[in-house]
């Protein structure tokens, strides 16, 4: 058996510094660090923290006044640091700075005065942190297109969650480019989100299965899942080892494994080694140098 494996995979630049803005707060300020909402969609990186002594809440009025808490990678509305500033709370903010610029994107075209369309799924945490920077609506590309019954020549500004399928996102971009004359297009799938789903379709053509290796709850890991099913493969989104299913490997000779940008490099190797493969090929693009600088209180 060969296994093929994703280049690249596992934590992004946002995810890294996401964790050491919370691992750093612990050392300085000591315990308890709250974080609102997970800090990345992985529960083994969240549990990992809270055993170091942070804690996750899912409502800023949950955090007892006065204390310090970071906000998600993910990004949060203004009206949870309004929130936040009423009880007294010191913010360390760790949201994503390719989410910031999306935020600045949607304030930025609302004050110009277009109709913003955000391409994005309807729940998430980092549409919900999206929607609240400006007036805005939802476009869903899981659902049958239905756009703002707008005038034809209304501008418009498209901008876009930044952990879609590059695919999907494109098909809402035409579709929404072809229901309006005057349209602006940013889209906003980050680096990470891209260079793994291009890993998977190279991969594809050589494999009888795919491995994904992340949590139910990420986004872009279930997006990896659905690009290598669109290339006809059985695929699976596992969280760990404990999740996975030996028959699966029945009549299969080449499998093919990506992790997603929020999941610990640990637990693609333990799954590696488990299905113990005459080779490992490492197939993809190129690995990612790619930093962003923590908050001024923590540098």
């Amino acid at each position: 058996m060969k296994v093929y494996l994703g280049v690249p995979r596992g934590f992004c630049a946002g995810v890294v510094r996401a964790i050491d803005i919370v691992e750093l707060a612990l050392k300085k300020f000591g315990p308890p660090i709250y974080v609102k909402h997970q800090i990345v969609h992985n529960p083994h990186v969240v549990n990992d923290l809270e055993n170091k002594g942070a804690i996750t809440v899912e409502k800023v009025e949950d955090i007892p006044s006065g204390s310090r808490v970071v906000f998600s990678a993910h990004g949060s509305s203004p009206q949870d640091f309004i929130k936040a500033k009423s009880l007294g709370l010191n913010v360390i903010d760790a949201t994503c700075p390719l989410v910031i610029r999306v935020h600045n994107e949607a304030k930025k075209y609302h004050k110009e005065g277009r109709k913003v369309l955000l391409v994005g799924h309807k729940g998430h945490q980092e549409v919900i942190g999206t929607m609240g920077q400006a007036d805005m609506e939802l476009i869903d590309d899981r659902d049958v297109f239905n756009p703002p019954h707008w005038d034809p020549k209304t501008p418009v500004a498209v901008i876009t969650q930044t952990t879609l399928s590059v695919d999907d996102t494109e098909q809402s971009i035409h579709n929404i480019s072809e229901k309006f004359e005057d349209v602006i297009v940013r889209n906003d799938l980050c680096y990470a989100t891209t260079n793994r789903q291009m890993a998977v379709k190279k991969i594809s053509q050589f494999v009888d299965m795919f491995l994904v290796i992340g949590a139910e709850n990420s986004s872009n890991c279930n997006r990896l899942r659905e690009v290598a099913e669109k290339k006809g493969l059985r695929s699976y989104l596992i969280n760990s080892l404990d999740d996975f299913d030996p028959s699966w490997l029945k009549n299969v000779e080449n499998i093919g494994i990506t992790s997603g940008a929020s999941t610990p490099e640990n637990l693609v190797n333990e799954i590696v080694d488990f299905l113990t493969p005459e080779e490992v090929i490492y197939m993809g693009g190129e690995e990612e140098n790619i930093t962003f600088n923590l908050p001024l209180e923590l540098r």
